[in-house]
């Protein structure tokens, strides 16, 4: 049996990837620290899909022991897609954030990642439609007013996970790496990034996603050749294309 990981998948745009991944039939491993959260999660997709699998793993990311020990605790799995989700923002001037906070964002948004991508690359390197997906953000790609620091970290996802697919055709590898960069989209993610509750996307955002319709953009880049996902920050029209970042090789 071939599993889909999904990292941050209590909410948001990871709990409806794996909804949506359900109807399409495929077995799941659910990542997050809400375990009451994962729990549900798991009962709603079996009454969608009662012959999928569902493993769910309660773990905080932000610690490096529990990184490493999430991607050991599945060794046996055939993990045939890889989706790094789990991050959080961070909206204060860089003169007025908790240190604590950002601390947390970096190991989450950059070391997690980096180490479970790495992890994920040196066992698959050689498997055939296996597919390592990284969530960025349309501010991996631009500054965001308020959000340097978040940016910078999604600047990160984008370049490492960019080079990273030209790194594996230019080798010859059969596993394929894909960023998807969404715009604003209706998660909690505004609520953890303002460190509020009950942000209102209708009242406050112009123009924004649904975490369902990030859902389907993310199933459109699985399921296609490019290797960027990216929302247009101007219209909201959604494109796949190629690598975005210069490439020196």
């Amino acid at each position: 049996m071939k599993y889909t990981v999904i990292t941050g998948a209590s909410s948001g745009i990871g709990y409806e990837t794996a909804k949506l991944l359900a109807e399409k039939g495929k077995s799941l491993v659910l990542v997050a620290r809400r375990k009451e959260e994962l729990e549900s999660l798991r009962d709603e997709i079996k009454s969608i899909s009662p012959d999928c699998d569902v493993i769910i793993k309660s773990t905080d990311l932000s610690y490096s022991e529990n990184v490493y020990g999430l991607y050991e605790s599945l060794a046996d799995l055939d993990i045939e897609t890889w989706i790094n989700n789990a991050g959080f923002g961070d909206a204060d001037l860089i003169k007025d954030v908790d240190l604590g906070k950002i601390e947390n964002m970096i190991r989450l948004n950059i070391e997690a990642l980096t180490v479970l991508s790495s992890l994920y690359v040196r066992d698959y390197h050689d498997v055939e439609g296996a597919q390592l997906l990284n969530v960025s953000s349309v501010g991996g790609y631009r500054i965001v007013p308020n959000s340097v620091t978040y940016c910078a970290t999604k600047f990160f996802v984008s370049a490492y996970t960019e080079g990273l697919a030209q790194e594996l055709k230019q080798s010859g590898a059969k596993l394929r790496a894909k960023v998807l960069a969404p715009a604003a989209t209706e998660t909690s993610f505004a609520d953890r990034a303002r460190d509020t509750e009950g942000f209102d996307y209708s009242e406050n955002v112009a123009k924004y996603h649904t975490a369902r319709e990030m859902a389907e953009f993310l199933y459109e880049l699985l399921e296609g050749d490019e290797v960027v996902g990216i929302v247009d920050p101007e219209d909201y029209a959604f494109s796949l294309r190629g690598p975005i970042k210069p490439y020196a090789g």
